[in-house]
């Protein structure tokens, strides 16, 4: 018998689209699978329907805190049913880029130098003389970003000190902390992986090269804006070290099911942790569904093993 999957979707995030589409293109596979499948918002109603209807698993596609910073996780562990993701603490530990890069070091993951400053350091300081600092101490170019987001978001890189300020402000927009690091001149590579109940693997790694030299937000969505290469165009040895990197990502941040690494590999060949993400986007020029059709498999067959694996878990 073919599982009951409730696909959540949409929410009020600044990723809302984004996961619309994820929802509608992860239900189609799901249905073509054999599933019954309902597609739903997260509204005041939700919970009560889960109680009541009780699906055999959830699989939420919601981008932003409303589906990745682990206060969705719980209230599906409270009710009882088994759903697609990581849990709690691993989505808790992967939403916080700051956190996420401190515990991986510790692993031993390369991961840029950085600083990570709140609002109020800009507020209770003197701005100017902060971003000097910084300016003075990293030299350009730098990577900005909010600490908590997705889809690049919020994301700047600043190639000299006049273009700073901005894009500090850019990214307090989305979170009132924001990372500093250093850039990483190298290939950008997504590698995504799947635990059915069998250990993590590594699916074939995408390289991701954007046209405007950056992989950005309309980069990520608009079709044609970034060029994909799958598996990517590095050496054997380079693309085993950086699918060891994401297993052992994935592990070190107790993440289940699947999740998608991302790094830079540098001209040494060394992987540099950038973040890691426990509900990839799933639409058509999304990594996580080209990285499946690259391994041969259909995202009908492999969604719903996906779902099983949840259920079983």
């Amino acid at each position: 018998m073919q599982p009951h999957v409730l696909i959540l979707s949409g929410g009020i995030s600044h990723e809302r689209d984004v996961s619309l589409k994820s929802g509608r293109r992860v239900a189609d596979a799901l249905v073509d699978a054999g599933a019954r499948v309902e597609i739903r918002e997260p509204d005041p109603e939700l919970v009560g329907h889960l109680i009541a209807t009780k699906p055999d698993v959830v699989w939420s596609t919601l981008h932003g805190s409303v589906g990745e910073d682990g206060s969705l996780q719980d209230l599906l562990e409270l009710t009882g049913i088994p759903f697609v993701g990581s849990d709690a603490d691993g989505a808790r530990l992967a939403w916080n880029k700051a956190i996420a890069k401190l515990l991986l070091g510790r692993h031993g993951i390369q991961t840029p130098k950085s600083i990570t400053l709140p609002k109020s350091t800009f507020r209770e300081l003197n701005a100017e003389a902060v971003l000097a600092l910084v300016a003075t101490a990293m030299p350009f170019p730098l990577i900005v970003k909010p600490v908590k987001s997705g889809s690049a978001q919020g994301v700047s890189k600043v190639l000299d000190v006049d273009h700073f300020g901005k894009a500090m402000v850019d990214a307090f927009v989305y979170c009132d902390e924001v990372i500093i690091e250093h850039f990483v001149e190298g290939t950008e590579l997504a590698i995504s992986v799947v635990d059915l109940g069998f250990g993590p693997r590594a699916l074939p790694p995408v390289e991701i090269a954007p046209e405007s030299g950056q992989f950005g937000y309309s980069e990520r969505y608009v079709p044609g804006e970034t060029n994909y290469y799958v598996p990517a165009r590095l050496r054997p040895a380079e693309i085993e070290r950086a699918a060891e990197a994401a297993i052992l990502s994935h592990t070190a941040l107790r993440l289940r099911h699947l999740s998608r690494i991302d790094f830079i590999v540098d001209k040494e060949g060394v992987p540099w942790f950038l973040e890691a993400n426990t509900s990839p986007g799933m639409t058509e020029t999304s990594l996580f569904p080209q990285a499946i059709i690259a391994e041969g498999e259909s995202l009908s067959d492999a969604y719903l093993s996906i779902a099983q694996a949840a259920i079983r878990s």
